[in-house]
């Protein structure tokens, strides 16, 4: 059976650069305050009007495919892995296909937040193992700048997130010692209100606290969307930033450890750990934990902010470029969010 490899991966964020202190104008918050709770120093967000999610995402596919050695037209497969979509439905799976202008090739969105790249390796693996596919094309892109509260009630979620696209071309390899080795994935929604959006959204929970009064006298056009909704900002992102980073500080460490001992090995061996850019204080912590070294583990969430299910094939394709990624190096990605969901990749380059 072949095994699974990335031929060709690329990367695009937007041009415009947004520094720690450029969102003083918008809340109260420091260039100290934020480095020292997550490592980020600023990030990039996407023009309001002329760039989407989807056209990132094109911008980042073109790269990997021209770097893959082959065309849109061989293509035979979309995976698009995002929680910021361009439409509520389609998904951008379809919506990059037409831009693309390529044949009539199967679309599949995911949706697992940060965890959405490692979820789309999974998935395009067996297809690639089992011999459906050639050539796949995953795309991880994110526009969080869209969405996000910038006020000083906000300002514990807007300061993580920034805009960007990811993607990697996957093919059949029979060369031995090279290849995805396995992948791992997880899940746990006992604490899934711990990070959310939760509106729009069809739950019951529109209604909980609204007067019974309010809901009987609701016409259509209301019952999507209310003012106390808004006035509660219901509609921005929710997180409850220590309990996420106290479940990722196990989960992250677990999963890594999983994929190792399936394959027989140990940190020691890794060449590179290439964890989702959550936060640098996690990467930090997951470093300490399984005793790697500085040069075992690539970060840059100091200067792109947490791009979610974009952040591992940004950073993947930045350390390649850099040549920290070389032939035969044993690769591990790993991720945990919003879900909760995690999960990890081991790979032989």
């Amino acid at each position: 059976m072949p095994k699974t490899k990335i031929a060709g991966i690329g990367y695009y964020v937007p041009k415009q650069i947004i520094s720690n202190n450029d969102l003083l104008q918008y809340m109260e918050t420091s260039d100290e305050w934020i480095q020292e709770r997550t490592g980020i120093k600023e990030r990039r967000y996407a023009h309001r009007t002329e760039e989407t999610t989807t056209t990132m995402g094109v911008e980042a596919a073109k790269i990997a495919i021209e770097r893959a050695g082959i065309t849109k037209d061989d293509i035979d497969f979309i995976i698009f892995a995002t929680l910021s979509p361009d439409y509520y439905f389609p998904g951008c799976g379809v919506l990059l296909q037409r831009a693309m202008k390529m044949g009539e090739v199967g679309a599949l969105d995911i949706r697992n937040q940060c965890s959405g790249f490692i979820y789309s390796l999974s998935v395009a693996d067996q297809f690639i193992k089992t011999g459906m596919y050639k050539n796949i094309l995953i795309v991880a892109s994110e526009k969080h700048s869209f969405g996000l509260d910038f006020s000083t009630r906000g300002r514990n979620i807007s300061v993580i997130f920034g805009d960007g696209a990811g993607a990697v071309v996957l093919q059949p390899t029979e060369v031995a010692n090279q290849g995805i080795l396995s992948t791992h994935l997880h899940s746990d929604g006992e604490s899934a209100e711990m990070l959310a959006m939760f509106n729009p959204g069809t739950h019951a929970n529109h209604w909980m606290d609204q007067p019974a009064a309010d809901f009987e006298d609701a016409s259509i056009g209301q019952m999507f969307m209310s003012h106390q909704m808004i006035d509660k900002a219901q509609n921005f992102p929710n997180m409850d930033g220590p309990a996420v980073f106290k479940k990722a500080v196990v989960k992250f460490p677990e999963v890594i450890s999983e994929a190792l001992i399936k394959n027989n090995l140990l940190p020691k061996d890794l060449n590179l750990l290439i964890p989702h850019q959550a936060n640098l204080r996690i990467a930090q912590y997951v470093q300490k934990k399984l005793q790697l070294t500085d040069d075992q583990v690539f970060n840059n969430i100091d200067k792109y902010g947490n791009t979610t299910a974009a952040s591992i094939p940004i950073a993947l394709c930045e350390a390649w470029e850099q040549g920290k990624v070389k032939d035969g190096d044993l690769i591990c990605l790993a991720a945990f969010g919003s879900g909760f969901t995690w999960g990890s990749a081991l790979m032989r380059w």
